[in-house]
């Protein structure tokens, strides 16, 4: 899936987390098992889901967060952490959530001319 370019929105349902939705790149009707699979993410951590409860979609938390939708609590498989500058995140936010939707952007570090050789992903949003 990598590089992945889409919009992310704010998550209020799941609290200070922003949204992306992946059904326009996800493959219709695959369906990941859990692996490692939680609900309550640290800031930073991103969640992938792509169960039956709701369609394929990145949870990405900037605070206190409890992924959930219209149809319950969603557990997802942590796939990436944002580390640095994790200080940023929740301006980033705030940001989201009183402007609007923002683009998003995860690549992999050897596209990224400044990524730190340890990183195996750069994320972006613009």
């Amino acid at each position: 899936m990598l590089p992945y370019h889409g919009t992310v929105i704010h998550a209020r349902w799941s609290g200070e987390a922003l949204w992306s939705p992946l059904a326009a790149v996800w493959p219709a009707g695959l369906h990941l098992p859990h692996e490692h699979a939680i609900c309550e993410p640290k800031a930073g951590d991103v969640l992938l889901y792509a169960g039956h409860l709701s369609e394929p979609e990145f949870l990405i938390p900037y605070g206190t967060a409890r992924f959930s939708s219209k149809a319950g609590l969603l557990k997802g498989n942590p796939v990436l952490t944002i580390d640095d500058p994790r200080s940023v995140l929740p301006e980033l936010g705030r940001c989201v959530l009183w402007k609007g939707a923002m683009q998003f952007r995860i690549e992999n570090r050897s596209s990224h001319p400044s990524a730190a050789e340890n990183l195996p992903a750069v994320v972006t949003v613009c």
